[in-house]
Formats: C-alpha cells, sequence, structure tokens
C-alpha cells in the first residue's frame, strides 16, 4: 500500500487530511446510529435493573406475611428479668403462668486433693481412666508419653469425654481440676482405673489418686468442689425438672431461661401491633413499587410526553398480576367473614395506584377472625376431618377441594418381648445395663439405678425415666415410650412414624430377665392412600402427591389417629401473600419476564459491538482503497506534471532557434 505520507506531492490536493476528513465522513451516519443504539438500550437495562429491584423488594413482605405464623404473632413478658420467657407464634396460647424457680442447674466440678510439684514432670501414675458422663463411656490411656499433672489434663480435654481439664498453680503446688461441660446431674463424672502402676486401682497411689465416685472414701481420689445439680421450678405449683437452666417443651410455644432463684408471673398475649406492622411493611414495599413504576412508564399528560417504559408490556404485565391479586376475593373464601384485602382495611388510592392502610380496621379483623385473616394472606388447608392436618403445598397445587382416602396408617417402630414382664425386681450389676438400637442410627445405652422394686409400674418408671434423660435421644430429638403390651411383654416404642422407624435390642446383660431373650423387633409403616383420587405417596404420617397429579400436585398432609378409608377433604387456599410471592418469583427468576427482556437487551448490546467490530474492518479497508486510489492519482499527476515540465523546457529551447531564424 502506498504511504499515506507521500500523498499530496504530486498533486498538493489529495493528501492525508482530505482521506482523514472522508473517512470520518464515511464512519459518522453509522457510528451515530450505534452510540445513541448502545444509549438507549443501556438506558433501558437500567430501568429493568430498578424495576426488577423494587419487585423483589415486594417479596419479601409478602414472604413473611405467607407464613401463618407469623400471623398468629404472640408475645410473652416476665416480671423478673432473671426468669426470661421467649415465644413461638406456631404454638403458643394465650394464658398467665405463676413460675418459682427453686434450683439453677450446674455442672459438676471436681479437684486432686494430691498436690504435685511442678506440672509437666512429676510423674502421676501410668495405666487407664475411664470416665463416665452420662450414657458415655471414654477410656484414656496415660503413659511414657502424657505422664505429668498437665499431659494428663492434655489427653482428657483431647478425648471428648464430655469433661473439661486445667492444671492450677494453688501457691503451694499444682492441682488437677476438672468440669463437666455439660450442667445436670445426669452429666455427672464417674472415673475409674485399670492398670495402675503405681499400686492398685483403689490405694490412692498413682493414678488412682484421679478416680471419683461417689461412695469413695474421704480424702481418696478426687475431691468434688462443685455438686452436679438440676435446674427446677414449679409452674402452677407443677414441679418440673430439666439438666439446663433452658426450659423447653414445658408449656408449648414457651422457653424459659433462668439466671436465678426467685418467682415471676409470665404473660403471654396475642401481639396485633406485630402483624400490622408485617402488613404495614407490605403496604410501604407495594406503594415504593407503584413509585418506581410511575418513574418509570409514566405519563405526563399536559405534557404529552412519557417515560422510558411508558407502554412497555412487561411493565403493564406486572401492574395488571398484582392488582388481580390484591384487589380480587380470594378463592375458597366466597362465603368467609374476610373475603379480600379491602375487608381488612387495605384499599387502593384510584388516583395514584398506590395501597392506604387502616391498621385499627386490620386488628379489629384479626382479633375477631384470626383464621380467615390468616387465610386472607398465608396458605392454608381445611380439613373436613379433624385428625387430617395440612402441612403444605407445592409450587402447582391449586385452590380448591380434594377428597382423602387412607388404604394404611402410619406405625411406629416397637420392640417386644417374648414372655411377660415380672412384678418385682433386683437390679443389681449383672443386669442393670442394656442397649438399643433407635430408628437405624441411633444408639442407646440405659444403666438402671440398682436396687429393689417391689412392682412392675415402678420399674417402668425407672426405665422410662433413663429413656427420658438420654443423652443421644435427646440429641436427635426422639423418644422412647417403655409399656406393657396385652400379653404382658415389655415393650419399647419409638416416637416416630414410618418406615424409618425402628427398635431393636443391641446387648443385655440378662435378656431373659426382662422377658428380652426372644425379643420380636416390628418395623414403622408409611401412611398409604390418595388425594383427590391419585395414589399418593407416604412418608411417615405424611401423605403428598408428587407433581403431574392435577390441582393437588405438591400437596401434603399429616394423617393422625388409626382410621382407614374415606376421610372427608381438605380445601387449599392459597392466601394473597403466597401468591404474590409465586408470581414475583416467576417475573424475577430464571426465564422470568424481566430477566427474558434483560436477557434480549444484552444480546442488543452484543450485536451493536459486533456492528461497530464490522464498521472498523469497513473503514480500515475503506481507508486502504482511499489510499491507494489517491497514491494512484497523484502518480499520475506527477507524471503528468513532468511530462508538462519536459515540453515546456523543450518548447523553451526552441524559442531562440525560431527567432534567428525568423531573422
Amino acid at each position: 500500500m502506498a504511504g499515506i505520507s507521500s500523498l499530496g506531492v504530486g498533486s498538493g490536493v489529495l493528501n492525508s487530511d482530505l482521506v482523514d476528513q472522508l473517512v470520518a465522513a464515511e464512519r459518522k451516519p453509522t457510528d451515530t446510529r450505534l452510540t445513541r443504539k448502545t444509549q438507549q438500550t443501556e438506558a433501558l437495562l437500567s430501568a429493568y435493573g430498578k424495576l426488577r429491584s423494587a419487585v423483589t423488594e415486594l417479596r419479601l413482605p409478602m414472604r413473611q406475611l405467607s407464613a401463618p405464623d407469623n400471623l398468629k404473632a404472640f408475645s410473652a413478658s416476665s416480671s423478673n428479668e432473671d426468669i426470661g420467657v421467649s415465644v413461638d407464634s406456631a404454638r403458643a396460647s394465650r394464658g398467665t403462668y405463676s413460675v418459682e424457680v427453686t434450683s439453677l442447674a450446674s455442672a459438676q466440678a471436681l479437684a486432686s486433693q494430691a498436690v504435685f510439684a511442678d506440672r509437666d514432670s512429676t510423674s502421676v501414675g501410668q495405666g487407664t481412666l475411664q470416665l463416665s458422663v452420662g450414657d458415655k463411656i471414654t477410656n484414656i490411656t496415660i503413659d511414657n508419653s502424657n505422664d505429668s499433672l498437665q499431659g494428663l489434663a492434655n489427653a482428657i480435654n483431647e478425648s471428648g469425654a464430655g469433661v473439661s481439664a486445667g492444671v492450677i498453680d494453688t501457691g503451694d503446688g499444682f492441682q488437677l481440676v476438672l468440669s463437666a461441660d455439660e450442667t445436670g446431674t445426669a452429666n455427672a463424672v464417674s472415673i475409674s482405673v485399670t492398670g495402675d502402676n503405681g499400686g492398685s486401682n483403689t490405694d490412692n497411689q498413682g493414678l488412682s489418686r484421679f478416680a471419683f465416685n461417689d461412695g469413695m472414701d474421704a480424702g481418696a481420689g478426687l475431691e468434688q468442689t462443685i455438686a452436679a445439680s438440676d435446674a427446677v421450678m414449679k409452674i402452677n405449683g407443677v414441679q418440673v425438672t430439666r439438666s439446663t437452666n433452658t426450659f423447653e417443651n414445658v408449656i408449648d410455644g414457651l422457653t424459659f431461661d433462668i439466671q436465678a432463684e426467685g418467682t415471676s408471673t409470665i404473660k403471654v398475649s396475642q401481639d396485633f401491633g406485630a402483624v400490622a406492622d408485617r402488613v404495614q411493611g407490605f403496604v410501604d414495599k407495594f406503594n415504593a413499587l407503584q413509585s418506581t413504576i410511575d418513574s418509570l412508564a409514566g405519563f405526563n399528560a399536559e405534557a404529552g410526553t412519557g417515560s422510558l417504559l411508558t407502554g412497555d408490556s412487561t411493565v403493564r404485565n406486572i401492574q395488571g398480576q398484582l392488582r388481580n391479586i390484591l384487589t380480587r376475593v380470594v378463592p375458597g373464601m366466597e362465603n368467609a367473614s374476610v373475603r379480600s384485602l379491602a375487608d381488612v382495611g387495605i384499599t387502593t388510592d384510584w388516583q395514584t395506584g398506590g395501597l392506604e392502610f387502616d391498621r385499627a380496621k386490620f386488628e379489629e379483623q384479626l382479633k375477631a377472625n384470626p383464621d380467615d385473616v390468616t387465610a386472607l394472606f398465608a396458605e392454608q388447608g381445611r380439613a373436613t376431618d379433624s385428625q387430617v392436618e395440612f402441612v403444605r403445598s407445592g409450587l402447582n397445587t391449586q385452590p380448591g377441594s380434594y377428597g382423602i382416602n387412607v388404604t394404611q396408617v402410619a406405625t411406629r417402630g416397637q420392640l417386644a418381648g417374648g414372655s411377660a414382664l415380672g412384678n418385682s425386681f433386683t437390679i443389681a450389676d449383672t443386669n442393670d445395663e442394656l442397649t438399643l438400637s433407635v430408628n437405624g442410627d441411633i444408639t442407646v445405652n440405659l444403666a438402671l439405678t440398682q436396687g429393689t422394686y417391689n412392682d412392675q409400674q415402678s420399674m417402668l418408671d425407672e426405665i422410662q425415666a433413663q429413656l427420658d434423660g438420654n443423652n443421644a435421644l435427646n440429641a436427635a430429638g426422639v423418644s422412647l415410650q417403655a409399656g406393657v403390651d396385652g400379653g404382658g411383654n415389655l415393650t419399647f416404642t419409638s416416637s416416630r412414624y414410618g418406615s424409618e422407624s425402628s427398635v431393636t435390642l443391641s446387648s443385655a446383660e440378662d435378656a431373659a430377665y426382662f422377658g428380652l431373650d426372644a425379643a420380636t423387633s416390628t418395623g414403622g409403616l408409611d401412611v398409604a392412600g390418595t388425594i383427590d383420587g391419585r395414589t399418593a405417596e407416604g412418608d411417615g404420617q405424611v401423605l403428598y402427591l408428587g407433581n403431574g397429579n392435577g390441582g393437588a400436585s405438591g400437596l401434603q398432609v399429616r394423617i393422625l389417629g388409626d382410621q382407614t378409608g374415606d376421610r372427608g377433604s381438605i380445601t387449599f387456599i392459597e392466601g394473597v401473600g403466597e401468591r404474590t410471592v409465586d408470581m414475583i418469583s416467576r417475573m424475577v427468576g430464571a426465564g422470568g419476564a424481566i430477566e427474558s427482556r434483560t436477557d434480549s437487551l444484552n444480546r442488543d448490546l452484543e450485536q451493536i459491538q459486533e456492528n461497530r467490530a464490522r464498521l472498523e474492518a469497513r473503514i480500515v479497508s475503506y481507508r486502504e482503497r482511499l489510499v491507494a486510489q489517491f497514491s494512484a492519482a497523484d502518480s499520475l499527476i506527477s507524471q503528468l506534471n513532468s511530462t508538462r515540465d519536459y515540453v515546456t523546457q523543450q518548447l523553451a529551447a526552441l524559442a531562440p532557434q525560431n527567432n534567428r531564424n525568423n531573422n
């Protein structure tokens, strides 16, 4: 390609400045159009981003209102700040309770009576310590690697036995101190020694200086400095005991946290104001969305001008769907005391399109018609059978009434003895331990209190007390019920229903003593039946339909009792909160209208960039073509100029000769 720096040499006109001007003129129309298109597309993306944000902001308050528990708010107060109370609105009910705390729970603490000259070098003895905490047994080996006071403390801390150890400097020497990790008598510590190389296992020499049990002689082994104790409180005169200072499941929906002994009056009342606050939050977010829509898609009738999204179909779709949900009568509530938002004081301002909230009217309706107000906002299932409970719906569940038929009720796993339980019992170290496996993955170690039980009921009470205090069961949120069946056989029944429920005997020191030598284990069964005439699946007591089963798809109900056959029907009501959340999720989620629109705009930006790249390629080609043409023309002009100069010179040379000839 001819050098652009040589342009204009021949003509003085076809120079690089002229090329730049022609190239700029060629670029400008397309570049201006693409820039304008880019600015417009980016402005639309920004507008849809603001719209998405405002729509998404509405989802949170509506999600809160779509949960029935949030429409049954309760508050609890205590007259004594040392006796705290918290409330679970899903389970609480109004009431007043007199509470007296007579004892706090404490963790057991022990200290070595032997004093050591140092913590790191003096031998404490070698052998094995067996720590028993609750139903957990841990063996700790002390050998050359950890035969010191600090080594012993470290070994205990690393064992996970449920005990923490430390070494303190008393000023007169060093002592080992131990404390149980958990409070309560169920977590009391017992320590025995085997293989003591410093003497016998009980002579208070060597490692046996760290043994401890309630029956030890004074001055031997470890000393108890703080006794393990349970928390004890009376509620309306009924005594309740717990191993911690937190009392749960004493009164439905209430949890007590105690810090000191004393008395208190607990009052539980429905908090209508808290529910009204949630509704106010929804109204505020809706009005904020309406304000955003006005700024993005409003029309000024006086000026005759619109906004960026004026007339946009996505905006119209959002407004139309919200208006349809918020102004209609909720399907299934046509005959209820509360049918629409207007009935609870939420109305539309026709001038602004925003919502107005009459708080006093709402609280009045909530107090008078709590179930209807709950159904107005949240999903609700109303069953004709008192032992059929609504659990939840699915994304595809449609409002309507659906029949329930049960062919198999759920059952619980049970272990039953093969022979009748006796009437009097002597529990010793030969028959006090048995181990059960519950629900396939819970190991329950029981250590019965040794002694004489003169009747069957006292024995059952002891077994039940051990089950109720079992850490493994409590941690898993499972319980076992001990009882006697119709044949007089000892039974253990799991609290869980369904095919995952089971109780088996793993081991027993004397199984025949309890009639368990030929025990039978029966696994639980899941409920079975139909919903809306379609075969449903069972999970414990929950009967449910998967997707693809018509309007009842995703519906879940809990079947209580032992009645099979027709169990009536359940009417599913989807309140405005649930419907709004579903609508917003569809609108802003993957494949939704807003995402589809923004995806289309992003593709437009990509196309604009491709068009810019093609423009640049065309301009480069155009410039090269101009330079080549100008170079060729300039060269020709230069040649013509040279010819002109030559002819001129020749003519000038001939002129004197012609003049002489003429003379």
